[in-house]
């Protein structure tokens, strides 16, 4: 289809909150490789014409059980040579701030082995290169916040 290769596209969600501990992110530990057993943001391949903040909502309710209506930000688009092991991927990041009061549990689906409210400064080991997606969030995180 065409002379130029296409990246796989996927979308990923940052929810972040304001819990006991300072700020909090929303992680899934992945369940099938690559890089099982490591925490990752909520997120996925993009479905064919399905818009990419469509697709991030739906992952993270799949993946964590948790449904969120609010507002949300284009965080980056992210697409390193290396990132994913598949191949070629790029993905749209968007983040939003969730009242931890409007949140149930977050429940392990889809293809996540756990999901859990991480503090914001001290996340695990992150798979592909979520850790500079994280690092952006902060820094996103921060500009909302003077606002």
């Amino acid at each position: 289809m065409g002379e130029f290769p296409r990246p796989a596209l996927t979308a990923d969600a940052a929810l972040v909150r304001h819990g006991d501990t300072g700020w909090e992110i929303l992680l899934v530990k992945r369940g099938r490789p690559p890089f099982a057993g490591r925490w990752a943001l909520p997120g996925g391949f993009v479905d064919e014409y399905e818009p990419p903040e469509d697709a991030a909502r739906r992952e993270l309710e799949e993946e964590t059980g948790i449904r969120f209506d609010g507002p949300l930000a284009l965080v980056g688009v992210y697409g390193g040579p290396g990132r994913d092991p598949r191949g070629w991927t790029v993905s749209v990041v968007f983040a939003g701030i969730a009242d931890a009061d409007d949140l149930g549990a977050a429940t392990a689906g889809d293809d996540a082995d756990d999901a859990a409210w991480h503090p914001l400064e001290s996340v695990p080991d992150l798979a592909f290169d979520h850790a500079d997606i994280v690092s952006d969030v902060r820094r996103w995180l921060g500009r909302e916040q003077r606002v």
